[in-house]
This record gives structure tokens, C-alpha cells and sequence, in this order.
């Protein structure tokens, strides 16, 4: 007879083993096309070679360098338009005239995709590092501020005619109803979020840098070292898993914590 104890347990670590399935099959796959020698080393190499290049470019200071880097712009840029996406929702869904005077315009914008904006931040601020925190700030902004404006709007009607009651004035009106309202859509916004300016930073990298992650992987490209692109591609796949895991953790914890 089982204990529920055990039961629990199986049932958690039978979970946690479905997560590396696909991985671990995609590293398999992986390693039977290089040695059925489908492509050509110069195209695809082996799992161990990029390993082994991963520790040199660690070992050698490189790797770490280009990795801060690339935090240091997204953690700047998310946290400028995690800011202005949050200010300009809110104002736009409690603003009938904001909402008339930036609506089309927004709207308008945000279908634009950020990687076509390069060019034209690189005519504006040069390709220094004000152009790569703009760019981030660009894709992190207009997904807090949907989020920011459905959330305001989604209040329910009754606590905001409470509120007009009381005349609440503008900030404690924003402290004390609308954000303890809204923080949790407005977080799922940001884990949208931060998942496109990571991927638009490493882009941006990869077309006008001189560090990064992303210019790692191009002047990899540049001299057929494949080894050193895939190294890149490896780091870009788990530093952004890991930043969306996360941001899920906190997501879920808020909720528990308003659940309480």
C-alpha cells in the first residue's frame, strides 16, 4: 500500500521529468545528425564542441562581459517602459480626452513591429547604448500600457463611484483603488513584455553593436565560427526561459498573496 506521501512525491518528480523531455530529445536529435554527418562541420557542429566553447569564452572573461551587457541594457529599457506603459495607460483609461487625443495614434503604432524602428533609432541616437535602451523601452512599453489600460477599465463600477463619493483626489485615488486593482493584469502585461524587448535586444545586438550577446553570435558569423553562434543561441534560449520563469514565479506569489 502506498503512502499519499510517496504518491505526492511521484506525481512531483513525474512533472518536473515531463519538463526535460523535449529538450533532452532535441539534444539527441542533435547529436545523431552531426555524427550521421547530415551538414557539413562548418554549418552545424556538435554539442560538445559548443560546450567546450562555452567554457573557453567564460574562462576567457568574454562571455560574462557580453552577458552584463545585455542585461544591463534590457534591465534599463524594461524598467523605463515598464514606467511610461503603466503612466500613460492609466492616464489614457481615466482620460476620455487622452484617450481621444492618443488612441489612433497608439493604436497605430504598437502594430508596428519594434525590430523595423532600428533603423530609424539608429539615425536618431547613433549605435551607442541609448539607441539599444530605446529600443528595449519601445518594445516594453506598449504591452504594459494595453495591459494598463484593460485593467483600469476592467475596475468594477461600484468602487469607482465609491470613490467619486468620497472625492478621492487623483494619487490617493491611484494608491489606494486602481493599482491594488490592476497589478495583477498589469504583471502579466510585463511578462509579455520583458519576453519582446529581450528578443528585440538581441536583434538589435546582432544589426548594430559592438557587445552584446547578439554582436557575440554576428562576429561569430563573420569568422564561420559556428560554435560561437551557437553558444549564443543557447544563452539567448535560457537567459530568456529563465527571465520568463521568473517573472511567472512572482506573477504566481502575487496571486497568492491577494488570495490570502
Amino acid at each position: 500500500m502506498r503512502l499519499p506521501g510517496f504518491r505526492v512525491l511521484g506525481g512531483y518528480l513525474g512533472r518536473r521529468a515531463l519538463l526535460w523531455i523535449s529538450p533532452l530529445a532535441v539534444l539527441l536529435l542533435w547529436v545523431a545528425v552531426c555524427r550521421a554527418g547530415v551538414f557539413p562541420e562548418q554549418i552545424l557542429v556538435s554539442p560538445g564542441v559548443v560546450l567546450d566553447t562555452f567554457v573557453e569564452l567564460w574562462a576567457s572573461g568574454e562571455l560574462p562581459e557580453h552577458i552584463g551587457l545585455s542585461l544591463y541594457r534590457l534591465a534599463w529599457g524594461f524598467a523605463l517602459g515598464v514606467f511610461l506603459g503603466v503612466a500613460f495607460g492609466v492616464s489614457m483609461a481615466l482620460s476620455p480626452l487622452v484617450e481621444k487625443l492618443f488612441s489612433p495614434f497608439f493604436n497605430a503604432v504598437r502594430q508596428v513591429p519594434s525590430i523595423a524602428f532600428i533603423p530609424v533609432f539608429i539615425l536618431m541616437f547613433g549605435v551607442e547604448e541609448t539607441f539599444k535602451i530605446v529600443i528595449v523601452t519601445k518594445a516594453a512599453f506598449f504591452p504594459v500600457a494595453v495591459a494598463a489600460v484593460d485593467a483600469v477599465k476592467g475596475i468594477p463600477q461600484r468602487l469607482v463611484e465609491v470613490a467619486k463619493v468620497y472625492r478621492l483626489p487623483l494619487l490617493p485615488l491611484v494608491r489606494r483603488l486602481i493599482l491594488p486593482s490592476t497589478v495583477p493584469p498589469i504583471f502579466t502585461g510585463m511578462r509579455l513584455s520583458l519576453t519582446r524587448a529581450w528578443i528585440v535586444l538581441v536583434a538589435a545586438e546582432l544589426l548594430a553593436s559592438d557587445s552584446g550577446i547578439g554582436q557575440m553570435m554576428e562576429m561569430g558569423r563573420q569568422m564561420f565560427r559556428i560554435d560561437i553562434v551557437m553558444v549564443g543561441v543557447a544563452l539567448t534560449g535560457v537567459i530568456g526561459f529563465t527571465l520568463d520563469r521568473g517573472c511567472q514565479l512572482m506573477e504566481w506569489r502575487l496571486i497568492r498573496w491577494r488570495t490570502r
